[in-house]
């Protein structure tokens, strides 16, 4: 049966020639009446008129058109009746016209004797897509059965694949191949464990590398991070973290010695003119810091340093450790909100001195307020690393091995905490940085020990002291170039990142504008100021002389005076040197035109 409208038509291929008129005469007779020659004129003409009538009939969408490549017919009379099978071995699809009967249904039925050939094509599932659901065939011999299924072992012993193709694209695979077979007859496919040992061992002494498995061959980039990572990054990073806590350094020496000097010219010139001149930017800032500093040296005053030793000498190594690491932790968070209050502090008070006598009542309220929160969280910071100082003198002193349980576990949680994660190129310059103004922490702790060891040790002390402190800087020495050196690694940052880094801090060291106009080391010295004052004043108080109040007086001048003396040549030396030091690495580096050392 066919149907054919506009572009596209239904039809079995097997319905269009004279074998498919026998089929058809059949299919109109009844079982008992055997087919005859004379019928089939008859029969032609209907199904011609049929045709006719489908044309005009509603146009098919989305139909298709399924033929049936090989029909092949035999003959089988058994008691005077004939018998036909159809075998079918492909099916092919193709688009119609997008009309289509959606009730419309095809199907051709033999007698049980005669077997059955059948098509379906469903028309809810054509709306989304052409679709052939199934083309069987049965034939009703067993002698014909058993043809089709040698044919079928034959091909799967051939190799070949049986299966239906849809718009040229393979549906289904019926055939599977014999595994076990394959194997057999491809000796290259021969597992190991089938080969005897012996041939096996010598295999693998053939094969190569022995590591190959869990191994892959290196190139020469991966050479180059080899040596980067061992020898070419840890003394660029050393010298970075250095030159960084040196400029820590020379901004602490700036606050006890340039800022004294600022505020003491200015009082000389005010007394000299006698006329209250509205002050200066600079002049406002100096006056802040030094407001912070007198305010927090004065509450450290009130602070007991031997309880708070004997409270943290009680704990237990653990607790040690737990200690020491809160303490850390808030140091950064204290640090990162200090330098913001200051930075707000110095805008207030460059606002102030620039702003109109209208707004001025204003910008003095803001500058307290900025004044007011950078004492306050000035204040904070400085009991934060006066117990950080004392949590470390505790573990020097101790006769338990304290300190170097506390360096190993807490360097070694500093190293699984940074190394594995994920950083670019700014973070890690920021946390070189922090590195710096760490390293210049624990001089200010060791300077606390030493104060405290002039003050109460008894016996040789200074080589005890000297060893725990050449241990301290060592260990966190090594700490930092291994953290660097793996992030430095894991993330795929070159050496010459850190001479790039020393560059930019070189040009902060000269005041010279960076190409992102953000200077990275951001570092306020005054909450350890306000610790070291703290802790050398009683070392001083304790070898005044024992004189009446005026030559007390006096020897407190002088001690002052020389102090200040010592610190200011210490600020020139060390202002000069690293103003040296940048204006020749800048200048290499423009010379060379490349970060490399």
């Amino acid at each position: 049966m066919a149907s054919r409208s506009g572009g596209g038509k239904l039809s079995f291929d097997v319905l269009g020639g004279s074998e498919c008129d026998d089929v058809l005469a059949l299919l109109s007779r009844s079982n008992s009446d055997p087919p005859s020659p004379g019928e089939d004129a008859a029969v032609s003409p209907a199904r011609k008129k049929r045709k006719r009538r489908n044309r005009k009939a509603k146009t098919l969408r989305n139909s298709s058109v399924v033929s049936v490549t090989e029909i092949r017919k035999s003959d089988v009379t058994t008691n005077g009746d004939v018998s036909y099978s159809c075998t079918t071995s492909t099916v092919t699809e193709t688009a119609l016209a997008p009309d289509v009967d959606t009730g419309a249904v095809c199907s051709v039925i033999l007698p049980p004797q005669f077997g059955e050939l059948r098509q379906r094509n469903v028309g809810n599932a054509m709306s989304a897509g052409s679709s052939v659901d199934a083309v069987r065939e049965e034939s009703g011999s067993s002698r014909k059965e058993e043809k089709v299924k040698e044919e079928m072992a034959e091909n799967r012993s051939s190799g070949k694949e049986i299966g239906l193709e849809l718009n040229g694209r393979k549906l289904e695979k019926e055939g599977t191949l014999d595994w076990k077979k394959l194997m057999a007859e491809d000796p290259n496919y021969m597992l190991p464990v089938e080969k005897s040992p012996v041939k096996y061992f010598f295999d693998e002494l053939s094969a190569g590398n022995s590591l190959r498995s869990t191994t892959i061959l290196g190139n020469d980039k991966e050479r180059e991070r080899i040596y980067d990572t061992i020898f070419r990054l840890p003394w660029r990073c050393e010298l970075l973290i250095d030159i960084g806590s040196f400029v820590c350094f020379d901004s602490f020496l700036s606050l006890l010695t340039i800022m004294p000097s600022r505020m003491i010219m200015a009082l000389w010139r005010l007394l000299k003119t006698r006329q209250l001149q509205s002050p200066s930017s600079a002049e406002l800032s100096d006056f802040g810091c030094f407001i912070i500093l007198v305010s927090g040296v004065t509450l450290l005053q009130q602070a007991d340093i031997s309880l708070i030793y004997h409270m943290i000498r009680g704990q237990g190594i653990l607790k040690l450790y737990v200690v020491y690491n809160v303490l850390e932790v808030f140091d950064k968070l204290c640090q990162s909100l200090g330098s913001d209050v200051m930075q707000a502090l110095f805008h207030s008070a460059d606002g102030l001195a620039n702003c109109s006598p209208e707004n001025t009542q204003y910008w003095l309220w803001r500058f307290i307020a900025d004044e007011a929160l950078a004492i306050g969280s000035s204040i904070l910071h400085s009991f934060i690393l006066l117990a950080q100082a004392i949590t470390l003198s505790t573990c020097i002193v101790a006769h338990n091995n304290a300190l170097f349980a506390m360096l190993v576990s807490n360097n070694f949680a500093e190293i699984k905490s940074n190394v594995f994660k994920r950083y670019s190129k700014d973070n890690v310059h920021n946390l070189v940085h922090m590195d710096s103004i760490e390293r210049f922490h624990i001089s200010a702790f060791l300077v606390f020990v030493l104060a405290q060891n002039i003050l109460e040790a008894e016996g040789p002390w200074f080589v005890s002291f000297f060893s725990h402190a050449l241990t301290v800087f060592i260990c966190e020495m090594m700490i930092d170039i291994i953290k660097h050196s793996f992030i430095a690694k894991f993330n795929d940052i070159k050496p010459t990142a850190f001479s790039e880094f020393l560059e930019d801090l070189c040009n902060q060291t000269l005041n010279t504008q960076t190409e992102n106009g953000k200077r990275k080391l951001t570092f306020i010295p005054l909450a350890p100021a306000c610790v070291v004052i703290r802790v050398l004043q009683p070392v001083y108080a304790a070898h005044l002389p024992t004189h009446p109040l005026p030559w007390r007086i006096f020897w407190i001048m002088v001690l002052l005076a020389m102090t200040i003396v010592m610190l200011a040549s210490l600020k020139m030396m060390m202002g000069m040197g690293l103003k040296k030091h940048a204006n020749w690495y800048v200048k290499r580096c423009q010379t060379r035109k490349l970060h490399s050392d």
